[in-house]
């Protein structure tokens, strides 16, 4: 399996060998292509001023986009590689060395950059020494981030131009961004588009690992930190849910898996739950969720429609419904009586909803409803004792199971997101009747999204309250403040958070 830098905590310490040789899970993003070339390079080094190297395929330039210290920094370590300099630029020549270093930049790469001032004469010191410091845990991150072994093939060029950004992003705490755009541009000019395509994938992954492994230790500090890291990159585990709708119960769904000889341990916390570590695909093949028998449905999910507590007869609105697990686990609480009301802005994703629910017996008792939830408050809206509130998020407690979200998220996200989480409040808000009940939920562990975000809402509206949840789940699922919060480490689940509500008469 290959190796993932989430695991490796670069901004905290070194690797670390236990971290280093976690897994990243099968939804991964897929290995880079390296270049798979020698050690050699079609870029020649001189390692004197009066060498006659040059690079034959381009003519010497002046490139003012290129940042001067970066480009000196990259033909500096190779020389260093190669055994034609030293780390120290300011002590090697004195004054005349930042036009010595220009003049290898000009003979190795085909171009100019304009001088190098006093500032990027120290950045080039400190950035080749650094590097060459640390070589072994960049070149760790390197092959961590773009998912190789050995990038020992990859372009010496390229792989000093990788070992800058990361370290400017590491160990200098540069700018994220502008890190990867300048070097980005330094690959595309000394190598071509596609060397600095790459950078750009390489590097921008590491920013979004900075953000979130800062964020987390922030919150968490850095003992719990490493442990949700090892968390999201083992593999991860999958609950199945029965459908008690068609009189299907966990007993049945047991003597099922036992008889496919699949391993399973009943949930600890819900009647009609089991969960599995392996053997997902002998179920599928065996036709249980096609049979409409069970469902894949993560532990945390459950306790939140616990939360909601459905009863027969009552009618519930469930916003932003799709792709609906928890919308049917609702009606299959209504014994056929009541409608759970499933409220999502994309039509794909209700039209599956609708059809999911015929499967599952439990269309009796849904209703779909294509709207966006800010608009749907225009006018007349549905009002109801019971509204779910399962917002949009960054998924940050989901991450064992959605690897793909870790490269896919940054911290602009999270205030879009915030932003539509409270404008969503707000409009299911408006849909409790004086007395009712309002859950507001997430599949994310991040304090932001969930505590603060009903403390500001309840800011914004005195006239709800908040209902401990205390005589729903377990406790060890309460927080101080009467929320239910499930922690990935603490209690093997997917992290997720929701709080209840209620709207005074």
């Amino acid at each position: 399996m290959a190796k993932v830098v989430y695991m490796s905590l670069p901004f905290l310490s070194e690797p670390h060998k236990t971290i280093a040789s976690s897994s990243s899970s099968p939804s991964s993003s897929k290995p880079l292509k390296l270049p798979h070339r020698t050690r050699s390079t079609n870029i020649s080094i001189s390692s004197s001023t009066n060498g006659s190297a040059n690079r034959s395929v381009k003519p010497q330039k002046f490139n003012s986009d290129i940042s001067p210290h970066r480009a000196v920094s990259a033909v500096r370590l190779m020389r260093i590689e190669l055994g034609g300099a030293f780390a120290d630029l300011l002590n090697e020549k004195g004054k005349g060395s930042g036009e010595n270093e220009m003049g290898y930049v000009q003979r190795t790469l085909g171009f100019r950059t304009r001088e190098l001032n006093n500032q990027d004469l120290r950045l080039v010191t400190d950035i080749v020494g650094g590097a060459i410091r640390w070589r072994r845990y960049l070149d760790h991150l390197i092959s961590s981030l773009c998912h190789i072994k050995d990038i020992s093939s990859m372009e010496p060029l390229l792989l000093q131009i990788l070992r800058i950004g990361v370290y400017e992003i590491v160990k200098l705490d540069m700018p994220p961004y502008a890190v990867v755009d300048e070097n980005v541009q330094l690959a595309k000019a000394a190598l071509r588009p596609g060397a600095g395509n790459m950078v750009n994938g390489i590097l921008r992954k590491l920013v979004v690992l900075k953000w979130i492994v800062r964020r987390w230790t922030k919150y968490l500090g850095q003992e719990e930190t490493i442990k949700l890291m090892i968390w999201n990159n083992s593999e991860p585990s999958f609950s199945l849910r029965a459908n008690r709708a068609i009189g299907f119960s966990r007993d049945n769904l047991v003597t099922q898996l036992n008889e496919l000889k699949v391993p399973h341990k009943l949930s600890l916390h819900l009647d009609d739950f089991v969960r599995i570590k392996t053997g997902l695909q002998t179920i599928i093949h065996a036709g249980l969720l096609k049979k409409g028998l069970c469902s894949v449905q993560d532990e945390s999910a459950g306790l939140i429609v616990s939360i909601v507590d459905p009863q027969p007869g009552e009618t519930i609105v469930d916003c932003c419904a799709a792709p609906g697990g928890k919308t049917l686990y609702m009606a299959s609480h209504l014994s056929g009586q009541g409608m759970v009301y499933a409220v999502d802005v994309n039509s794909g994703r209700l039209r599956i909803l609708k059809e999911t629910a015929k499967l599952h017996q439990v269309d009796g008792v849904v209703t779909t409803v294509h709207a966006d939830l800010r608009t749907l408050t225009d006018g007349e809206p549905l009002k109801s004792n019971k509204v779910l509130l399962d917002a949009p998020c960054s998924g940050l407690g989901v991450l064992s199971k959605r690897a793909d979200l870790r490269w896919n998220r940054n911290l602009e996200d999270m205030e879009q997101l915030k932003n539509l989480q409270d404008e969503l409040l707000d409009a299911a808000s408006t849909l409790v009747k004086p007395g009712g009940l309002l859950v507001y939920s997430t599949c994310s562990i991040d304090p932001e999204e969930n505590d603060e975000r009903v403390a500001a809402f309840l800011i914004r509206h005195p006239d709800f309250h908040i209902d401990p949840v205390d005589r729903y789940v377990p406790p060890d699922f309460v927080t101080p403040n009467g929320f239910y919060f499930s922690n990935p480490v603490k209690h093997s689940l997917d992290g997720s958070f929701a709080a209840r509500l209620v709207r005074a008469l």
